[in-house]
């Protein structure tokens, strides 16, 4: 049931005048698979989910699925602070032959771990695909602990967790209490060689975005035992991997990927372009790394 070992892009969705952009998205998914990526992870907190309404989330799913057409896993994002939406929106991407999911913990109302183990296990329940959990409490409040982990594993549609809490010493509680067919995914760009030490299969990348082989690469170095030049991949990308984080994800990737002349420079509100002083960092570190 893994969905994928190695580097997931959890993809930016490209807008123009106010659309998403499909002919972009397209392109970035053809960019994506020659580069090597692993997986696409469509609809997620870089593909600014929380802006799309069901109909958009549904198309670009189904788009994303269509131009794949299984030359690698697609992963959609499908959480919610609602379990009965969540479970709707599960439904329905499976219906659209999503290879699995990608479930954010509920934000904003903030459950207690019991309710998040009735939540998951209620959407695992209710599809026939593997299912990944997505523990950031940096951004929705709520922290998936170890022991839950541990219990929601044994749910045969829950197969892995995106752990993004930037806590190493959490990341290393859940690969300690969890089997070898349960798979944990990096979060965070910056720790993906920490991750995969303590037994991850790869991450599930923002900065993927804009170096999806580099990441690829690193991933599979590592697993295959050449642990040294893992770890300098790691080091070479970590500038700009601040750079991509200099203001809130997704703001900074997609004005990388501008830059690189990928797509437009278009954000749903809340979210805006960055500050004049972030686009320099952003700038700066692409020309120093040879993307522009």
């Amino acid at each position: 049931m893994t969905l994928f070992t190695g580097a997931g892009v959890a993809i930016v969705t490209p807008f123009q005048d106010g659309n998403v952009d499909f002919p972009a998205l397209g392109r970035l998914i053809d960019w994506q698979i020659s580069q090597e990526i692993d997986a696409i992870v469509v609809c997620g907190t870089t593909g600014e989910a929380s802006t799309l309404n069901d109909k958009e989330h549904i198309e670009t799913v189904q788009y994303a699925v269509e131009k794949v057409n299984g030359r690698v896993p697609v992963i959609a994002g499908a959480g919610s602070n609602d379990t009965a939406h969540a479970i709707y929106m599960s439904e329905e991407l499976e219906a659209l032959g999503v290879d699995g999911l990608l479930l954010v913990t509920p934000y904003y109302n903030k459950c207690t771990q019991k309710g998040l183990i009735q939540h998951y296990t209620k959407i695992a329940d209710s599809v026939n695909i593997p299912t990944i959990l997505y523990s950031v409490a940096g951004r929705t409040g709520v922290n998936i602990s170890p022991s839950t982990v541990f219990e929601l594993a044994k749910h045969p549609n829950i197969v892995g967790i995106k752990e993004a809490s930037g806590n190493i010493s959490q990341v290393v509680e859940i690969a300690k209490c969890i089997s070898d067919d349960f798979a944990l995914y990096s979060g965070n760009d910056d720790m993906i060689v920490p991750l995969l030490s303590v037994g991850g299969l790869g991450v599930i990348s923002t900065v993927a975005n804009v170096i999806p082989k580099d990441t690829h690469t690193m991933v599979m170095k590592y697993l295959s035992g050449d642990m040294k030049e893992a770890a300098r991949l790691q080091l070479e990308m970590k500038h700009l991997i601040d750079a991509v984080f200099v203001e809130v994800n997704p703001i900074p990737i997609k004005a990388a990927l501008h830059m690189m002349g990928k797509i437009e420079l278009e954000y749903r509100l809340p979210l805006c372009p960055p500050e004049e002083k972030s686009m320099e960092i952003i700038r700066k570190e692409l020309a120093e790394y040879g993307l522009i």
